[in-house]
């Protein structure tokens, strides 16, 4: 998809929380106004017309997703599709059971809905990632009161592919339906097969923001958890957008023409980031898998930086990104992603590449990264080079948030000699991710963590 001017002088890297209006989207939201404003549901002529935009457009985006347009539903966004889903699924499935399964790196809407329906008494089983952030499809096998399993097609944060058709399989032989978050894939890779439902969020395709999309195949029992009402087959209330609709399917279509042509050169400018990123900027640690993942999306976690700086720093440099972290001043949270895969939480950066991004934009963003980087850790001090030298230490980072503990952890491992341990006293959540994945890079053993009288102590040796 071709950006503005206006876009490219931003260099902007986020697609993966929205993309900009595709060209396409904006000449048929303007068409739709004009044609598609009546209700689609009353008989007289704009009403007709109304309904013949709305029907036309369920059956693009229903092609476009492996689907029957009549099993299409439009809701008010992707998170909207998703509580409903599952929600639906559940109450449709509840003569089976109570029980969900998610993974541990789902989408927060996943994870909202699922904390509501634990507190309405139902229970929920997590299934575990590996550290490239990818589930087995043997964590799926579910218990006999399993009512629905949801598996996004790829992580928001990281980027990787999720084995979703041999999840579908294995639920498949027990009669468990599938819900499959396609959010990231929709419009740029191929829906895997299997699926019982499936959601969508036309702003990540180009399509405009407000419009999601929940798709429920034909024979897989689903209840409201609504009132009742005549519209979009009785699952979604109120009054469709049909214009924004209309823009939602047209900007798809041309979507997936684009993401299929330049897919390889998008996979190329990753490769180049996740392979030159680490050896321009000490201390780096890229996340995902290489292979299996998304072609336009890298992850990248740079040890004894605040990733709400760095964003900072890259937007005044004319970079607009995000961090797959919410390990930020604002909500002292760990991302519950990388903490899942057991990989570093701070100072986190995802860049996702919209269609069409020049090469050089991705080259300079290579060029201005790592003197920022070294621009935010110049105060600390750090030598980042291996050296050696004193015996037993304790370090007290006690009511230090994240990343202290694991700087002040840097500063003084030579103080101790190889073999020598030090203690972290540390009372930051982050820091029970953070400092086992900060060993792990430096390849200094972890030896375990001990409660304390106030936090918890994390004991590392120091092996070279």
């Amino acid at each position: 998809m071709p950006l503005s001017d206006a876009a490219h002088d931003a260099a902007y890297f986020d697609v993966a929380s929205t993309a900009p209006l595709h060209p396409v989207a904006r000449q048929a939201l303007l068409a739709a106004l004009d044609e598609g404003w009546a209700d689609p549901a009353r008989l007289y002529r704009s009403g007709r017309q109304a309904r013949m935009l709305l029907d036309a457009a369920r059956e693009t985006v229903a092609e476009a997703l492996g689907a029957r347009a009549d099993e299409i539903t439009f809701t008010t966004s992707g998170t909207q599709a998703v509580q409903l889903g599952v929600l639906g699924a559940l109450k449709g499935h509840r003569r089976r059971g109570a029980h969900l399964l998610h993974s541990a790196v789902e989408h927060s809407s996943v994870l909202h809905t699922a904390e509501l329906h634990e507190a309405n008494g139902g229970t929920v089983g997590v299934v575990p990632v590996d550290r490239l952030g990818r589930v087995t499809p043997d964590g799926y096998e579910p218990r006999p009161d399993t009512a629905l399993a949801v598996l996004q097609t790829a992580n928001h944060e990281v980027g990787t592919l999720q084995p979703v058709a041999e999840v579908a399989a294995l639920l498949q032989e027990t009669g468990v339906p599938l819900l499959v978050d396609a959010a990231q894939t929709a419009g740029r890779l191929p829906v895997p097969p299997g699926w019982s439902l499936l959601t969508a969020s036309a702003h990540k395709w180009g399509g405009p923001a407000g419009v999601g999309v929940l798709a429920v195949r034909k024979g897989v029992r689903y209840a409201s958890p609504l009132p009742a009402d005549e519209r979009e087959a009785g699952r979604v209330p109120g009054f469709v957008n049909v214009p924004a609709v209309v823009a939602a399917a047209a900007s798809l279509r041309a979507a997936r023409a684009e993401a299929a042509a330049d897919q390889a050169r998008l996979h190329a400018l990753v490769d180049r980031i996740r392979t030159r990123v680490p050896r321009l900027v000490p201390e780096t640690q890229v996340v995902g898998d290489p292979d299996h993942r998304l072609p336009h999306l890298v992850t990248f976690s740079c040890l004894y930086v605040d990733g709400e700086v760095l964003l900072t720093a890259l937007d005044r440099a004319g970079f607009a990104v995000s961090s797959g972290s919410s390990c930020t001043s604002s909500t002292l949270t760990p991302s519950h992603v990388l903490a899942a895969m057991g990989v570093l939480t701070e100072g986190n950066v995802r860049v996702s590449l919209p269609t069409g991004v020049p090469e050089e934009a991705v080259d300079r963003f290579l060029e201005v990264l790592p003197g920022l980087v070294a621009e935010i850790r110049a105060p600390l001090g750090l030598d980042l080079t291996p050296a050696t030298r004193t015996d037993s230490l304790v370090i007290d980072a006690l009511g230090k948030l994240c990343p202290l503990p694991v700087i002040e952890l840097a500063k003084h491992l030579t103080d101790v000699p190889v073999g020598g341990t030090i203690t972290v006293l540390a009372d930051d959540e982050a820091a029970r991710h953070d400092i086992p994945a900060w060993c792990e890079m430096r390849e200094q053993t972890y030896l375990g963590e001990t409660p304390a009288e106030r936090g918890s102590a994390y004991v590392i040796q120091r092996d070279r």
